[in-house]
């Protein structure tokens, strides 16, 4: 069993490096910016957190990010 995981471990560090780093700069963006196309701050921290595989940041940059 051992020897599975060591053997997709090229596959899972990269993923998770991406994850971490999209998700720190979503709530970087979040705290840094005061108007958003929907909701509010809080709100958009909570579903960033706890959407945090990928899909939180995504909707944020979809749904909730206003337009420079």
């Amino acid at each position: 069993m051992n020897a599975d995981f060591q053997e997709y471990l090229p596959l899972i560090i990269p993923l998770f490096i991406a994850q971490f780093s999209l998700l720190g700069y979503t709530i970087y963006h979040i705290l840094k910016h005061d108007n958003y196309k929907r909701g509010t701050r809080a709100i958009w921290l909570v579903i960033v957190l706890v959407g945090m595989n990928f899909i939180g940041p995504i909707l944020y940059f979809v749904f909730g990010k206003e337009d420079e």
